[in-house]
């Protein structure tokens, strides 16, 4: 896995921790992401651990990220907030928190935000 997914993956946890609870929906949606990304069991088992212990937006490596790779972080945050069919409100305020203290400008944090939504609300069935 190259680190910038393992960077976008440990981020993720933090957003799985918004609403005070890592359930098993989310632990299905990073493990997904392991495969996804090619973790080897190693780097795996690393974020599984790392993963146990509640993590807030100060977690998040924004500096072993690039702009395109925090784009992608919050689609697929977005995306994790939908996990279990709803996003509540912590967990909405934290993806516009994330955006903001990534540095995405707020005008097209909201156009990305926005168009994620969509596409989970669309994609829930698939969840």
């Amino acid at each position: 896995m190259h680190s910038e997914n393992a960077a976008i993956l440990k981020s993720l946890v933090s957003v799985a921790w918004a609403d005070g609870d890592y359930g098993a929906q989310e632990r299905e949606m990073v493990d997904a992401l392991l495969v996804a990304f090619d973790a080897t069991e190693e780097q795996a088992k690393d974020i599984r651990a790392y993963a146990e212990t509640k993590r807030t937006l100060e977690d998040v490596p924004i500096e072993e990220l690039s702009a395109d790779d925090l784009r992608v972080l919050i689609q697929h945050a977005v995306l994790l907030t939908f996990i279990d069919g709803t996003q509540d409100d912590k967990e909405r305020t934290f993806v516009v928190e994330l955006a903001r203290y990534v540095g995405i400008p707020e005008a097209e944090s909201k156009e990305l935000i926005a168009a994620a939504e969509q596409r989970a609300k669309r994609n829930l069935r698939l969840l």
